[in-house]
């Protein structure tokens, strides 16, 4: 069977793999390479554009730093997760404040949360978009400040994890779970299909 290279810091991603049998090879930036800044959004991009870009982006650089490495032939996964408010595009918070605003924001509302997934092995390349619906409930300010407290928004999109505590406030998901959590395994099994590579069934 062919390798896998997760070229993902995120810890969710690798465990979501494992959950279909896939045991990645971690593929990470190397020192040098501002992978933050691939995230910037251009002016009046819609959120499902800015994913798929994010992720084609991702994947080039992982292709290009797989060479730079001259490690051994296999298939190279990258992802990327917004969270849209309309045609706003939530990402990462900057602060407590930014965290904060975010969350008021998505209180009692509902929200997509968009996954793109991109696979590419030598020349050629599969991806695919998962896009979720997600609904909390009326967000207390005393819950938003003490989860924002607990640091658990930085470096989520949209400020915060389905896997966190805040699912208690979660009144409705009509999508992919996995795909909130940051990698939808329906469609990323289909493509690691499509690449020679076979989940657990």
């Amino acid at each position: 069977m062919s390798l896998l290279y997760l070229a993902s810091q995120s810890p969710r991603r690798r465990q979501l793999l494992a959950q279909i049998g896939i045991e990645p090879t971690l593929l990470l930036p190397e020192r040098g390479e501002d992978a933050e800044a691939l995230e910037d959004v251009l002016p009046g991009e819609l959120p499902a554009a800015y994913v798929q870009r994010v992720t084609a982006l991702k994947l080039r650089a992982a292709v290009a730093r797989h060479a730079r490495q001259g490690l051994a032939p296999g298939v190279i996964l990258c992802a990327d997760t917004t969270v849209a408010l309309g045609r706003r595009i939530l990402g990462k918070p900057a602060d407590a404040a930014d965290a904060t605003a975010t969350l008021t924001a998505l209180s009692g509302r509902t929200h997509r949360v968009l996954t793109a997934v991109a696979l590419q092995a030598g020349r050629r390349r599969w991806q695919a978009v998962q896009v979720s619906r997600v609904r909390f409930a009326v967000l207390p300010p005393a819950v938003i400040a003490a989860y924002v407290a607990g640091g658990e928004p930085f470096g989520k999109a949209g400020s915060y994890a389905i896997q966190s505590g805040l699912a208690g406030w979660i009144a409705h998901i009509d999508g992919s779970h996995s795909g909130i959590m940051g990698l939808p395994l329906f469609e990323t099994a289909q493509l690691l299909r499509q690449a020679g590579l076979a989940p657990k069934p």
